[in-house]
């Protein structure tokens, strides 16, 4: 049998962390479709007879009924292919959810919270969904597999040893009790790294997300093409996401100036298909306000700027000047020592400190 596994599209996700600049979320969404479209033309294309969706198809928040219209529309142009759907903790089987109340094309299967074994020719397929937002319990552990010489297939959305209270929150999985059940491919859901190249774990599978939410999600994105016999497996992963997001570096310590560092930055080689987050580190010596940085950056391939910058001036040695450079050091130190204060008021202490001094020059 040959198989598609994809999981994590997150569709309709606001993107709102993403970037410092208001259209990236809208090509995101866009670049989603495409994605999804790709996936749809390569089942086609390869006659792929199923299709597991391990969970997190949708922003249930956000999600809109046109992006739902959309992605049933693809899946009625595979008629012949069986489309396995296991919601998870974003996209949950409620009541008011899309799982529960549109009308999904007729070779659709979507889970609910039980574990249900559903028969075909070539395989048994199982598979949960999650009906809350979080699940500590799906109940694999007391699932035995009762046609151990048909193909069984589970398709789940949950973390793999999933060790403090947050990971247990989002339907916890022991490897080992999973290795024991006996089945022949395992598609996960949920992390969004891609997990299946070494020979250990090759049939418990996490596709990454189809593809990247940001830059805590880099390297490549796609989905899993597998055929599977009762005795042998062959995966393959095959990227989707055209896009890649990219960290950049810049040491602003013998930077000048506001000016300078735009310079710098636009200086920068950019791949038309890389997304680019500039993080400034190092000691500063002028004020950085991001926003208006980045409002100069020529190329639209930058679109954030995290600025992790320190201040260059050491009060403790300038208190120590008889100048009125020395006093202000000394009243600005006196802030920045107070107790019990906030991150965003030491922040503006800091600011008021490069700006004084930057007049006092």
């Amino acid at each position: 049998m040959k198989f598609v596994h994809i999981a994590d599209m997150h569709f309709d996700s606001p993107f709102v962390s993403l970037s410092d600049k208001d259209i990236l979320g809208d090509l995101r969404r866009m670049e989603q479709r495409r994605a999804f479209k790709k996936v749809i033309e390569y089942i086609k294309e390869n006659n792929i007879e199923y299709l597991f969706i391990s969970g997190d198809l949708y922003e249930n928040k956000y999600i809109r009924l046109s992006t739902i219209e959309y992605i049933n529309k693809l899946f009625t142009e595979i008629p012949n292919t069986k489309i396995f759907i296991s919601p998870g903790n974003h996209d949950p089987y409620i009541k008011n959810s899309y799982y529960n109340k549109f009308n999904w094309s007729e070779n659709v299967k979507i889970f609910k919270s039980e574990i249900e074994k559903i028969e075909t020719e070539e395989a048994n397929i199982y598979g949960f969904g999650f009906d809350d937002f979080y699940c500590t319990d799906c109940g694999i552990r007391e699932l035995k597999i009762e046609e151990k010489e048909k193909m069984n297939i589970l398709v789940i959305h949950g973390t793999l040893q999933g060790a403090d209270l947050e990971e247990k929150q989002y339907n916890s999985l022991n490897v080992k009790m999973l290795k024991e059940k006996g089945f022949d491919y395992i598609a996960l859901g949920h992390i969004h790294k891609l997990n299946y190249s070494t020979e250990e774990n090759q049939r418990i599978v996490y596709p990454s997300s189809t593809i990247s939410l940001g830059f805590d999600e880099q390297g490549e994105h796609g989905m899993i093409v597998g055929e599977l016999t009762k005795e042998t497996i062959n995966l393959k992963f095959i990227q989707i996401d055209e896009e890649i997001f990219k960290e950049i570096k810049i040491d602003v310590s013998d930077i000048n100036s506001k000016e300078e560092l735009i310079e710098n930055i636009n200086k920068i080689e950019i791949k038309s298909n890389e997304y680019i987050k500039i993080i400034l580190i190092g000691n500063r010596k002028f004020e950085i306000n991001k926003f208006e940085i980045l409002k100069y950056i020529e190329n639209e391939r930058i679109i954030k700027i995290k600025n992790h910058t320190k201040l260059a001036y050491n009060l403790d040695e300038l208190v120590n000047e008889n100048t009125l450079k020395g006093l202000y050091a000394k009243e600005m130190l006196n802030k920045l020592q107070q107790e019990n204060l906030s991150e965003e008021e030491r922040q503006i202490i800091e600011k008021a400190v490069e700006i004084g001094f930057e007049a006092l020059e």
